[in-house]
This record gives C-alpha cells, sequence and structure tokens, in this order.
C-alpha cells in the first residue's frame, strides 16, 4: 500500500496570495519588508457571489503565515485540517487568513511597538479591510474570528482586549501568559549566550543569522530579545529586563513587560472581553514553557470577572499540539457563521 493514500479524500480549498503593501510597518525601527504576501485559505467550491465567516491565524514565534500553510510531514497542515473539518460538516466553509509578521528578530508578539513595528494596527487597519475588499467575506466582527497558538494565542487574546469591536470570537491556544514563571527562568540562558559575544545584542543578532548551524540557545536569545524590543523599546537600542553580568532583575524594565502580561491586563479589558461571542482557551498540562500555569490564572481572572469562556487542558506539552484546533475550529465557526 502506498504511504501517500493513508488520507481519506476531501474536496479540496485552494490557496491564494496577495501582494500587501503596508504603510504602517514602512520605516519600521529593524528595517524589515513593509511588502509583505497575505496567504489565504478558500473553501472548496469558493463562489464569490457568496459570503463567508472569516478567521485569521497568527502564527507562533519563529513562523509565519507563509510557513503554516505549507506540506506537512506528519499529520495535517492547516489547510488539509480546514479541508476534512469541512467534509466532514464539522464546520461550514470558512475563508483563513495567514498574516506574514516575520521579522528580523525572529518573530513576533503582533503588538504595536516603536522597537518592532506596528503590527497589529496592520492586522486591523490595513489586513481586514485589504480582505474585505478583495474576497467574500462576511462584515463586521460578529463573522470574524483570530486565533492561534502561543505568541498567536497571546496576540489572539491581546487582540481581543486591545482592539473591542474588532473579533466575535477568539481562540487562544498555549498563549503567553504568566509572565513571571514564563520567561525569568531563562534570564541565565540567554545572559549566558550573550557573554560570548561581550554582550552585544547587536553583533549577537548579526551573528545568529550568518551562522550555519543555529542552536536552540540562541533562539531563546533571540526571541528574548524580541520581546524586549516589543514590550519595553527604548530609542537607544534593546533593553533586557535584567543585568547580563549578574543576572539581576531590573525591576524597572521588569515592570515594562508586566504590563503586558495578559493577567494583568483582563481588569482593564473586561467589557472588551465580554463583550465576546466566543472566548476559547486551553493548554497542555504538560507545557515545558510552564505556561499552563500562566493559563489556569487567566481563566480564573476570567471567572472571577464573570467572562464566559471555555478552558480546556489536554495532556500534552508545547509541541506538535495542533490537533487541538479539531476543538477549538468547530467552536469559532459556531460563533462567527
Amino acid at each position: 500500500m502506498s504511504v501517500f493514500n493513508h488520507k481519506i479524500s476531501h474536496p479540496k480549498g485552494q490557496i491564494t496570495s496577495f501582494p500587501v503593501h503596508s504603510a504602517l510597518l514602512k520605516g519600521n525601527a529593524l528595517g524589515d519588508p513593509h511588502q509583505r504576501t497575505l496567504t489565504v485559505y478558500l473553501p472548496p467550491s469558493y463562489d464569490s457571489s457568496q459570503s463567508y465567516p472569516v478567521m485569521f491565524y497568527l502564527a507562533a514565534y519563529s513562523n509565519s503565515g507563509l510557513g503554516v500553510t505549507g506540506w506537512r510531514n506528519f499529520g495535517e497542515s492547516i489547510p488539509e485540517r480546514l479541508d476534512r473539518l469541512i467534509g466532514q460538516q464539522k464546520i461550514g466553509p470558512v475563508i483563513m487568513v495567514f498574516p506574514d509578521c516575520f521579522t528580523s528578530l525572529g518573530g513576533n508578539q503582533y503588538l504595536d511597538s516603536a522597537g518592532v513595528g506596528l503590527y497589529a494596527s496592520h492586522v486591523h487597519q490595513e489586513l481586514i479591510p485589504f480582505v474585505e475588499s478583495r474576497l467574500a467575506v462576511k462584515s463586521g466582527a460578529q463573522h470574524r474570528a483570530v486565533l492561534g497558538k502561543s505568541s498567536g494565542g497571546f496576540a489572539a487574546i491581546r487582540f481581543a482586549m486591545d482592539f473591542p469591536g474588532f473579533w466575535g470570537a477568539i481562540a487562544n491556544h498555549s498563549g503567553d501568559a504568566g509572565f513571571d514563571l514564563l520567561y525569568r527562568r531563562d534570564f541565565p540562558v540567554v545572559a549566558d549566550v550573550l557573554a560570548e559575544f561581550n554582550g552585544d545584542i547587536q553583533k549577537f543578532v548579526k551573528r545568529f543569522w550568518r551562522s550555519k548551524k543555529i542552536m536552540g540557545s540562541h533562539i531563546m536569545a533571540l526571541m528574548h530579545i524580541c520581546l524586549a524590543a516589543t514590550y519595553d523599546p527604548q530609542m537607544d537600542g534593546i533593553r533586557l529586563p535584567f543585568d547580563l553580568h549578574t543576572c539581576e532583575l531590573d525591576e524597572q524594565a521588569w515592570s515594562h513587560w508586566l504590563k503586558h502580561d495578559p493577567l494583568h491586563c483582563v481588569d482593564d479589558a473586561v467589557k472588551a472581553l465580554s463583550a465576546l461571542n466566543g472566548l476559547y482557551m486551553d493548554c497542555g498540562y504538560r507545557d515545558q514553557f510552564y505556561i499552563h500555569y500562566g493559563m489556569r490564572a487567566l481563566a480564573q481572572k476570567l471567572e472571577k470577572h464573570k467572562i464566559t469562556h471555555i478552558y480546556e487542558e489536554f495532556n500534552g506539552t508545547h509541541s506538535g499540539i495542533d490537533y487541538r484546533l479539531d476543538e477549538s475550529l468547530p467552536f469559532l465557526y459556531e460563533k462567527i457563521q
């Protein structure tokens, strides 16, 4: 039996792409391109005379919309998963949008930051109108959802908090939360990496992109540099929230990070979160970054404010959890159809 015949065939949707010229990303601090490729999934039998609900998928750190739609060696790509769920009638026809928000610091938290770029505004002020003007999507927040994993999940709930009236439903898979547990334990790793470059962050970043072999610890260091540029942008470079020699915490710098922790944002976003038609969250209870503790605390805050939501835990880590989309996508579709 051919190994290529192991999947049940379903009608296939279409992957299309559009060039996007962003005025908001032009001149960003990192010098990253303001011309991007927007990838879009159109459902089987897409008919421009009809209209469809739309979902925006935000890729995790180190990935982008260009990366999550490609062929998968094991399991399903997201387009293949959509084909199957539509074929099984677990969801109806839906359009999914995959923004490309990759940066030269290895990824994105999708916030507006003077140190990285205006990516939140790029999605809300440029991509949403772009999609609605070119594709047969149902207009209005009640027909629009945003979802993602890790940094993408963090962004999904922050979008709901920061941009009320734009989203009907969201799904947050293992999104960054509980920064004290999530980030601080890796500060010594970052300090050790940067010690190899005498603490010179620019030198490290340049060497990173020239390296023929990239180590996991170097990706960790680059991610924290990206986080620092996002959460605590500086006019004169990048400031990490700890001393590179002693690893002592810089309380003032760290306070800027904590302001972006979803745990610290809920109290000021009760009205915005309560207005959602659907709020789904989940996390593996073996998450190697201990995000399940932050997600539990976040769920408790939502309960405290009587914000309707679903929070589920499953036997899994932070890796290989795309199968959880089988839970969130039908939930989202029901809320925005």
